[in-house]
């Protein structure tokens, strides 16, 4: 420890020892030391000297201060030391800041070589990078802390080694990401960059950190610190999505279906003031709309683009993109990249580019955003990289929208041009740029012109119509000739720029213009002057700047000849082949036609649809045109060797081909109209599959109301057997104790009113039974399927209600026997009653509530039947509702449905009349004893009576008792 002091204090009385030494005699103590305070010190004095003895220390030290990592895991602090030594030697940060200034190129090289030898001896053990992963799981701020901007510097000198060591520890990238939750800020933000060195360019692991929740933690973090206005933290989250998505088509779509689309809406609130934008809030949202490119960019697959593209329109995002593009005070670089951004959100998108074509600026009066983004594009004083983001987004705009194409079109045409001259529409701005004196403009317009005719042959011949005015006096010209007089007198004319970017950008429009379109090509050639002016560029030996212009007149001659319809007698195939021979040769031909193809500007174009220039001059092909080229130069090449005859055979083959093609066209049309009877057949199958099973459920239904009606009835008819016992013993009663005569022939009376009333019922059930013999014995009416299917329905239905009228017929005469038997015994009582005595018994009293109760229960019976025979006549009714509709559909089977719940209704409204009689019968009973106690007659409760017999029982068991 003395020592220690010495080297650390200055202490020491002798000489200085050399860094080497001190660091020799550290790492001693290191290794041999027992106690671990000296351990400790030993380690923090290697620290402090591993800043400015990195090389020394790295060499001598490396090794011990590993061992000390795998054998003090105990002591927090002295494993923070050595976490500390190791960034230190293996980190340069440290090294670049302090000699930024001082230090040349080859000293620097020196140090990044020093960082990356040490990376790569610690991780040569893979069991080293294992060991400092269990520490990130440490808890300790003075261990995490020091572990994360460790491996972050491993990761920084050796990546891909790092990155594969990681992935194949156990939970590796899952403990990395407990990093994102830790509570203490300093952590979490070097767990972000540390997260954002171990994604880079590995896709296994940028899955896995995106499976882990990675995108829900750094949206919280974001909106945590404030989103755009956030600091440097969201930068950096911002930056580890962007890993996490580019060229990651499986964390593109769970970014998708996780909905954290709809969470990138509030980074783009920015409001319409815009005060206060801070470099950092520029650089915030400039990575915000980059990351939203990446999920639109056109390289990716179609159908991912797509999707992201509608949810950006339903959650509001293009939306809120579309307020920053129209706001003011948009710093320049925000605007363009908002631009950019748009321009690939409504790219093939067509319900994006319908929302894009109805934005309107905040002006006065309102402008469409195209036009007032045209403006911008054909106005050279503004920024080259604006006027190229806005041609982009027109381009995007119109990119496989041709509804989109027919209106920018249609602002050029006589009929939709503006006479009052109040407002500039999209095709004047166009035309504007077209005939411009800046290049640039004339590039862009005549560019953005050509995306409107993209694949459009209608568009093109449209076009034609158009005609412009060019000066006072003379007459108009069509729009075709002004192309080719500004073509042909490019040199004569003085511009601010480039001469051949002009006549490219003219060259490119009229090639996509005459392209798949004979009627165009028919109006160029109409112009004398075109062949020759043509042919004589062809034919010049001029520079190498005017290459790509020859090369374009050869791609223009070859599309008028290969196009051409052969209307013009002066200039047929024939005849245009002819002159290229003579006048240019065909060797020549395809060798200046070669030169378009070979151009390093048309490969750099053909990359990427977005125009990106560093300069004007490198503007020369457009993304799109390279296409055309690619599918038109073998086909001119073979279409400029074919002979005439040759060429007679193809135009014969290609009629043939068109008639073909005319009759798969019909039959086309024919199975088209077919395939749609057929859904619309599977549609009513369906449908009538539908009803059947709704039909056969309110059958089923239906069936078993009808079954609980028969369970019902059947009940009822139990009861009245019992009651029927009960009626002929309370005729006994009678007999016995003398009714009144009134009373008898009241029942008497109204046993004749019923028999009547059955006699009705048989009457009509014999007309409903002659009804059904003749609904069996007439045919089936003829009819469709569907109507047969009715009809046996139909029948069935009638034999189900015909064997339930049986069985109601059977019960009714049943019913009549017991009404017959009921008279029968009615006369006998009345003949009894005449011959039996007047006065009643000894035991009178107990006789007299029986006969009551009796006579009582003979009133229900007959309440009883009455309400039956009510219930058969509705349901006789009810019957003959259903014969009248057995050939009826499955309306009238719903109708039987409302007849029986109606049944229903009336059966528990019977039972409530019951209840009623019920309690009148009770007031008649009353009312009886009321008129025996009048006559003289002693009367007693039943429950009276029954406490009275129990009495006497008492009694007579307590005598044979005092007996024994």
């Amino acid at each position: 420890m003395n020592f220690l002091r010495g080297v650390m204090g200055g202490q020491s009385a002798g000489p200085q020892p050399s860094g080497a030494e001190t660091i020799q005699k550290l790492c001693d103590r290191v290794a041999s030391s027992t106690l671990l305070e000296d351990r400790r010190d030993a380690v923090r004095a290697l620290k402090s000297l591993s800043k400015k003895y990195r090389l020394e220390v790295g060499i001598q030290a490396m090794d011990h201060v590993i061992r000390v990592l795998q054998t003090d895991r105990s002591d927090s602090e002295i494993i923070g030391y050595a976490l500390d030594t190791l960034y230190n030697i293996i980190s340069n940060d440290l090294e670049e800041e302090e000699q930024e200034d001082s230090e040349e190129e080859n000293s620097q090289k020196q140090i990044e070589d020093l960082g990356s030898q040490f990376t790569e001896i610690f991780i040569k053990q893979q069991e080293n990078v294992t060991l400092l992963l269990s520490y990130l799981e440490e808890f300790d701020f003075h261990v995490r802390w020091p572990g994360v901007k460790l491996l972050t510097a491993l990761l920084k000198q050796q990546g891909p080694q790092v990155q594969q060591v990681i992935l194949v520890s156990p939970m590796g990238v899952s403990r990395l990401m407990d990093l994102l939750a830790d509570s203490r800020e300093v952590i979490r933000n070097d767990g972000v960059l540390l997260l954002q060195q171990l994604t880079k360019s590995n896709a296994a692991i940028q899955k896995i950190v995106a499976f882990e929740n990675a995108f829900e933690r750094l949206l919280d973090i974001i909106t945590e610190e404030g989103n755009s206005d956030g600091g440097i933290v969201v930068e950096d989250c911002l930056l580890l999505l962007q890993n996490l998505l580019k060229n990651n088509n499986s964390n593109q779509n769970f970014f998708k279906e996780g909905s954290y689309i709809q969470r990138m809406k509030p980074w783009f609130e920015v409001g319409d003031e815009n005060v206060g934008w801070s470099a950092q809030k520029v650089t915030n949202l400039h990575l915000m709309l980059q990351l939203v490119r990446v999920l639109v960019s056109p390289t990716n697959p179609p159908g991912a683009t797509s999707s992201c593209q509608k949810a950006m329109f339903h959650c509001g995002l293009l939306q809120q993109l579309c307020t920053i593009l129209m706001a003011t005070g948009v710093p320049a670089d925000i605007l363009t990249e908002t631009i950019n951004t748009v321009s690939e959100v409504i790219r093939g998108c067509q319900m994006n580019q319908d929302y894009f074509a109805s934005v309107n600026a905040p002006s006065n009066p309102p402008r469409p955003a195209i036009v007032v983004l045209l403006m911008s594009m054909v106005n050279e004083r503004q920024p080259f990289v604006l006027r190229c983001a806005v041609l982009y987004c027109f381009q995007c705009f119109l990119y496989k929208n041709q509804k989109g194409q027919g209106e920018i079109v249609s602002t050029l045409l006589p009929s939709t041009i503006d006479a009052t001259g109040n407002s500039v529409s999209a095709g004047q701005l166009l035309c504007g740029g077209l005939f411009s004196t800046d290049s640039l403009s004339n590039w862009c317009a005549a560019v953005a012109l050509a995306h409107a005719l993209q694949e459009n042959a209608p568009l093109k011949e449209q076009l034609l119509r158009v005609q412009l005015a060019t000066s006072l006096g003379n007459p108009p010209v069509s729009l075709l000739q002004q192309c080719t007089n500004i073509l042909s007198q490019g040199d004569k004319i003085d511009r601010r720029g480039s001469k051949v970017q002009t006549r490219v950008g003219l060259l490119m429009l009229l090639c996509t213009w005459l392209s798949n379109c004979p009627i165009a090509v028919t109006h160029f050639l109409h112009n004398s002057a075109n062949v020759p002016f043509l042919t004589g560029q062809i034919a010049e030996n001029l520079g190498v700047e005017e290459h790509v212009v020859q090369g374009l007149c050869a791609l223009l001659l070859g599309i008028s000849i290969y196009y051409n319809d052969n209307s013009l007698d002066s200039y047929r195939k024939e005849k245009l082949k002819q002159l290229i021979e003579k006048r240019i040769g065909k060797e020549n031909f395809i060798e200046k036609l070669g030169f378009i193809s070979k151009h390093e500007l048309y490969s750099r174009a053909a990359q990427k649809p977005q125009p990106n220039f560093s300069s004007p001059e490198y503007m020369m092909f457009d993304h799109e045109f390279t296409k055309l080229v690619k599918e038109l130069e073998g086909v001119l090449t073979k279409a400029i060797y074919k002979t005439t005859e040759e060429d007679k055979k193809e135009e014969e083959v290609k009629k043939t081909l068109e008639q073909h093609d005319n009759i798969v066209t019909h039959y086309k049309s024919v199975i088209r109209v077919q395939d749609q009877e057929l859904e619309e057949l599977k549609k009513q199958v369906a449908s009538l599959k539908v009803q059947n099973e709704q039909l056969q459920i309110t059958v089923t239904q239906q069936v078993s109301q009808i079954q609980q009606h028969k369970d019902q009835y059947n009940l009822l008819k139990v009861q009245l057997g019992k009651d029927n016992q009960h009626h002929s013993s309370c005729n006994d009663v009678v007999q016995m104790n003398g009714v009144q005569p009134e009373e008898i022939s009241r029942l008497r009376e109204e046993t004749e009113e019923w028999k009547h009333k059955l006699e009705q019922l048989e009457e009509q059930l014999r007309e409903k039974d002659s009804l059904i013999e003749m609904l069996k014995r007439s045919p089936p009416p003829a009819g469709t399927t569907e109507g047969s299917s009715q009809t046996k329905s139909g029948l069935e239905v009638e034999g189900e209600l015909h064997r339930e009228v049986e069985t109601l017929r059977a019960q009714i005469q049943s019913q009549s026997t017991d009404m017959a038997k009921l008279q029968t015994e009615k006369q006998d009582l009345l003949q009894q009653m005449h011959a039996a005595p007047a006065s009643l018994p000894g035991d009178g009293a107990t006789k007299t509530a029986d006969l009551e109760g009796k006579i009582a229960a003979l009133l229900q019976e007959t309440q009883t039947l009455k309400n039956e025979i009510v219930g058969l006549m509705e349901e006789r009714t009810s019957l003959k509702q259903q014969l009248d509709s057995a050939n009826s559909t499955a309306a009238i089977l719903r109708t039987e449905k409302s007849a029986l719940k109606q049944e229903v209704a009336e059966s528990k409204k019977e039972q409530d009349d019951l209840l009623v009689l019920l309690a009148d019968q009770d007031q008649k009973i009353v009312g009886l004893k009321n008129k025996l106690k009048e006559l003289g007659e002693p009367v007693e409760d039943e429950d009276d009576t029954e406490s009275g017999d129990q009495g006497e029982e008492d009694e007579e068991d307590g005598k044979e008792e005092r007996e024994d």
